[in-house]
């Protein structure tokens, strides 16, 4: 299966938080491809000490790194103006589910109705 990780995922790794590290050690666990992109790695590096910091690095270097393909940028605007704008919290939510779009990837969050709006498939945890 493949799985993007929500910034959510990354942040509570940081702070063994809301079962992330019990539900890291079991994506782990399976033989799952594991994805991030250029917005969960930004919004995750944006805030928290250092050592949260250090290990959320530490977690995107352990996982498959996708850049937003033009078709997923695309799509996240596509489906923003579909959705008049009011099912989202922002540009940065719809182009994570662009990116799991593009990739067929499951999204992992603790925030399942930032995406659930936009039909793409989550697994929500905490």
């Amino acid at each position: 299966m493949r799985y993007l990780l929500d910034t959510t995922v990354l942040i509570d790794q940081a702070r063994g938080s809301a079962g992330a590290p019990e539900l890291i050690a079991a994506l782990f666990g399976d033989p799952n491809d594991l994805l991030t992109c250029d917005i969960v790695v930004a919004e995750a590096l944006s805030g928290g000490t250092d050592r949260e910091i250090e290990i959320m690095r530490a977690l995107v270097r352990s996982i498959e790194y996708v850049a937003t393909h033009p078709d997923a940028a695309g799509w996240a605007g596509e489906s923003r103006r579909r959705l008049g704008r009011t099912g989202l919290r922002g540009l940065g939510d719809a182009i994570i589910a662009g990116v799991a779009w593009h990739a067929d990837a499951v999204i992992v969050t603790r925030n399942a109705r930032d995406f659930e709006a936009l039909g793409v498939r989550v697994l929500a945890y905490g």
